[in-house]
């Protein structure tokens, strides 16, 4: 019998390793950059992906691209891409709420190391610290059901 099929198994949940997957920092316009007074306007762009490595084992990356802009002259401060991921080890749990683990509870899980990531990474680039937003990742997840709900009616 698999491990999925043994009754009454009980659920495994387990964080095998963190880690920094991918790490950029670009600031095109340095030096001069750094003489600019004005604030940064910051745009956030966010999303998670899920992969499977081998039964029960699955890499959760949660990815954002951070970029700070001078809105009077559209140009742009720094840019940090950072890509957090998890092992997780997941396993007797029902196939209804596994989507729901992974796209929830490993990305709040690797939300706050990402957090401290871009910040560390805007300070040691010359900047003030960025600080991201808490994420409500199930309110995402629910909205990307929505939304694939309503593509699949239109078709």
């Amino acid at each position: 019998m698999t491990e999925a099929a043994q009754p009454n198994a009980q659920p495994i949940f387990n964080i095998e390793k963190l880690y920094v997957k991918d790490l950029s920092l670009e600031i095109p316009n340095a030096p001069g950059i750094f003489l600019e007074r004005e604030n940064p306007q910051i745009d956030l762009q966010l999303h998670t992906q899920a992969t499977p490595l081998e039964e029960g084992v699955f890499d959760v990356t949660v990815t954002v691209t951070v970029t700070a802009k001078l809105a009077e002259k559209d140009k742009v401060m720094f840019l940090i891409e950072a890509r957090q991921s998890g092992i997780f080890q997941i396993r007797n749990l029902p196939a209804e709420d596994m989507e729901t683990v992974l796209a929830v509870a490993c990305p709040n899980i690797l939300y706050p190391y990402l957090r401290e990531v871009v910040s560390d990474v805007a300070v040691r680039g010359g900047f003030a610290p960025v600080l991201l937003n808490p994420i409500n990742f199930e309110a995402m997840y629910q909205q990307q059901k929505q939304a694939q709900a309503a593509e699949a009616v239109k078709h």
